[in-house]
């Protein structure tokens, strides 16, 4: 996302260094790591959602992609109607 290397976050930290001074410096260091382990958790979890949304609707369309090609419905069909054949066929015997 961001292109920065470690001659870009020197200069930064030697430009925090003279504004803050060497006192406030640990303090800030550590509360701007903890915001950006924040960032990076959120951004992580919005990944995941969005992932699992994707495979979701994926799913779906696999689904009735499938029950299209196989024709589920007709297949159960076709069978209720053998299992009554038999049944009927059966009870006439009796």
């Amino acid at each position: 996302m961001f292109d920065v290397g470690f001659w870009e976050f020197a200069l930064i930290g030697i430009i925090t260094l003279i504004i803050v001074g060497p006192e406030r410096m640990p303090s800030i260091a550590r509360t701007a790591g903890k915001y950006a382990g924040k960032a990076k958790h959120f951004i992580a979890k919005i990944q995941d959602d969005v992932s699992d949304e994707i495979d979701i609707d994926q799913f779906k369309k696999q689904m009735n992609d499938m029950d299209k090609e196989s024709n589920i419905v007709e297949i159960f069909d076709e069978t209720k109607d053998a299992l009554n054949d038999i049944k009927h066929n059966t009870d006439q015997k009796k």
